[in-house]
């Protein structure tokens, strides 16, 4: 008889999780949702909106294989994500399974680490219905929106799409936003700009370019002064702003042609800038494909590969947060590796407004693992996903950037 049973939702990460639990734990995976709302029907109470569940055929013998080891098992710990999705895949468990609440723990962790897992195993908690409910009235919505809306999308658009809550209103966004395109008026307007050059401090000649910002007192129009029905806005005209034409720009360049320009006055003054913040999951994935070129898909990829195997923590999040120990971590990473200038204090993020804190900002499991020492353990893709994680994370610990 196995004294525990584990039960997270990747194989992957199961495999991991049993290496650090030992031979009094078993660890096996649900592989995601172990059931959902039927597929060719509402599936939604009429009068109550209740969701009505099946199991899916192709998730019939996992939940067998579960119910067997949870029968056997002492004590049955659920380790899905902690999020709405993550909650509700271990309600449904616990529904499925028939578990008993008092020799069942639910535990969660946001890094797959020794330390973290054992952590979480020491301090268990009950099911959070209310993460439960809030999984389920998003489910509910989608298939309230899109299962009479998703067959539109296959006769018009393309077979196997599929429409809910949030495509929805995204083509009804762009519908709007393409509705305002095809009504904006033109409105054009010329610049004037100069290419004039100027000995720098040893003596040479640079070459810069001098844009014109007014004529006879009045300020040169820009794309902000021009209303919708493209004429000058009643703050333009108040502000005395002149629109020229392209005869007026070219006559007035053709003037200025062999013209002496003067420096009247200069100002140089240094300035700050801020580290930017640890990555989110929209965020990263920006900057993977602004950076290495990577898709969406392959940035995900090579995320849940780093984290299933301990380097990162959960690659889905749009939280900022950061753990005291982390900060602390990367604090003595900065100083050892960069030197003390680089280092004032620990920087904690606020995250965006209705952000999901369940998971903290992806960061490296441990700073210690520089990214040079885990690159030969590491696919191609995986390593410069890595180094790009661990240098932005360290970097948003460090001191404001002087120019």
């Amino acid at each position: 008889m196995q004294d525990n049973l584990v039960i997270v939702e990747s194989p992957a990460k199961a495999k991991t999780i049993e290496k650090f639990l030992g031979k009094d734990y078993k660890v096996m995976s649900s592989y995601g949702h172990i059931r959902d709302l039927k597929k060719k029907e509402l599936s939604i109470g009429k009068d109550t909106l209740s969701p009505v569940y099946e199991i899916p055929e192709d998730k019939k013998k996992v939940v067998a294989e579960l119910k067997k080891n949870a029968k056997a098992a002492k004590k049955v710990w659920l380790a899905s994500d902690e999020d709405r999705e993550g909650e509700a895949i271990s309600w449904h468990l616990c529904e499925v399974l028939g578990l008993d609440e008092a020799k069942t723990s639910r535990i969660v962790f946001h890094e797959i680490t020794k330390n973290a897992i054992l952590q979480a195993i020491a301090h268990p908690r009950h099911l959070d219905m209310n993460l439960v409910d809030a999984q389920q009235a998003r489910r509910v919505l989608d298939r309230i929106v899109g299962f009479k809306l998703s067959p539109v999308l296959w006769r018009k658009v393309k077979p196997a799409l599929s429409a809910g809550r949030v495509q929805s209103v995204a083509v009804k966004l762009i519908v709007e936003r393409e509705r305002e395109r095809m009504a904006f008026v033109r409105a054009p307007y010329w610049d004037v700009t100069a290419t004039l050059e100027a000995p720098d401090a040893d003596g040479n000649n640079v070459a810069f370019d001098s844009r014109m910002v007014s004529l006879g007192g009045c300020r040169l129009a820009g794309s902000k002064d021009f209303g919708a029905d493209g004429k000058l806005t009643a703050a333009g005209a108040k502000d005395q702003v002149v629109q020229l034409d392209e005869a007026q720009a070219s006559a007035i360049a053709q003037a200025l042609e062999f013209a002496t320009f003067t420096v009247a006055s200069m100002e140089t003054k240094p300035y700050r800038r801020r580290p930017v913040p640890p990555f989110t999951t929209s965020t990263l994935q920006q900057t993977a494909g602004n950076r290495l070129g990577m898709s969406s898909r392959q940035t995900m990829r090579a995320a849940q590969g780093l984290y299933e195997n301990g380097y990162i923590t959960y690659m889905r999040t749009d939280s900022l947060r950061i753990s005291e120990e982390a900060l602390a971590a990367a604090g003595d990473a900065i100083r050892s590796r960069y030197g003390a200038a680089y280092y004032a204090e620990p920087r904690r993020y606020k995250p965006k407004s209705g952000a999901q804190d369940a998971h903290e900002a992806i960061r490296p499991s441990n700073v210690a693992l520089y990214p040079e020492a885990v690159e030969h353990d590491l696919t191609k893709e995986q390593y410069r996903l890595y180094k790009l994680i661990w240098s932005r994370f360290i970097a948003s610990q460090m001191t404001n950037a002087l120019y």
